[in-house]
């Protein structure tokens, strides 16, 4: 089952209680006080691993509080500070604050971690409060209470490309066709229900990761079938190949309408650079030309058929190069961000 959205509770552990003692020794007379500090309480935290692809372990549990520290002792012993929670996540998962709908972070590398809710501060011990004037403390400090909020976690697939089509478009058949993913291809619409990856390999050990979400039809952006769902999990691509299928009744309609949708859902979807992808040329004679769609956005319009594998190896191609001048615009970018002053 794919799961790419829970909602949690986080809680830090409590902090220990400074401790209340004085020393007991021979031939030390008013050996003054000796109660240790309170241990602090652990973190919740967050780290990626990349073994896991949804979310679907915070279904069945929705609560993560972290163990509390331990109290001070006498001798001037510290408690022992509690264990962090370490909770694993996906990479690509958002987390918000749900109450506020502020962003705390997003994890996007193996091994990448965020703390979610801090464990409180270990009390005071007695010996902490000792002044020449208050030999003989018997003040100390309750631990402090850890942090504890709602977490919205979100799930944002980290893909190279983007398959955006209306139902039965041949997304899934393309992505079989061209990767060793294998989703579920049926002649009714809506065939796929969750976002499927896939891994392309290119000669010279190339390779980009592809993904299809569910089709898209009018009114996605407001709710409408299944696509509206999963658009987030194309957010982070570097370029999107928009699927329009040669039988379609209206070919240039079709197209309008998925960039439209692409914008209406949001401004920097649509922003993202797109070729446009002629499906089931099969389905034309030989000596029969593409439709012509009109489109003055695309980087590049291909024809292909991943029944016959006609067009494929130029399409694959186009998409290296994009996202190699994409990605190294990128990490140019980051750089210049870095360096500058």
């Amino acid at each position: 089952m794919f799961v790419d959205r829970a909602v949690v509770q986080v809680r830090g552990g409590v902090g220990g209680s400074g401790a209340e003692a004085f020393r007991r020794e021979s031939g030390v007379p008013r050996g003054g006080p000796s109660g240790g500090d309170g241990g602090k309480g652990g973190d919740v935290v967050l780290e990626v691993d990349p073994q896991l692809t949804t979310l679907l372990d915070f279904r069945y549990q929705k609560h993560y509080h972290a163990p509390r520290g331990q109290h001070g002792e006498g001798g001037n012993r510290t408690g022992r500070s509690g264990e962090d929670l370490i909770v694993k996540v996906p990479a690509g998962t958002v987390i918000l604050d749900s109450d506020t709908g502020v962003v705390l972070g997003e994890l996007l590398e193996a091994g990448q971690r965020l703390v979610v809710a801090r464990g409180g501060r270990g009390g005071r011990g007695n010996a902490r409060f000792a002044t020449a004037t208050e030999q003989a403390p018997r003040r100390w400090e309750p631990g402090e209470e850890g942090e504890e909020r709602m977490v919205e976690l979100e799930l944002k697939l980290i893909a190279d490309v983007g398959l955006v089509g209306e139902p039965n478009a041949g997304k899934s058949t393309l992505l079989a066709a061209v990767t060793s993913a294998r989703p579920k291809v049926a002649d009714y619409p809506f065939t796929t229900i969750a976002p499927n990856l896939g891994v392309v390999g290119l000669q010279g050990y190339r390779s980009f990761v592809v993904a299809d979400i569910p089709g898209i039809i009018e009114g996605a952006h407001q709710g409408k079938g299944l696509g509206h769902r999963f658009l987030r999990h194309i957010e982070r691509t570097r370029t999107l190949a928009i699927l329009v299928p040669v039988d379609a009744p209206d070919a240039q309609s079709e197209y309008d309408t998925l960039r439209a949708e692409l914008a209406a859902y949001s401004p920097e979807l649509a922003r993202i650079p797109h070729c446009l992808v002629l499906t089931k040329r099969d389905l034309l004679p030989p000596e029969q030309a593409p439709l012509s769609v009109q489109t003055d956005s695309a980087w590049g319009v291909f024809a292909v058929s991943a029944v016959s594998a006609a067009g494929l190896d130029e399409l694959l191609e186009a998409l290296w190069s994009k996202v190699t001048e994409v990605r190294r615009g990128q990490e140019e970018a980051e750089a210049e961000e870095w360096w500058t002053p």
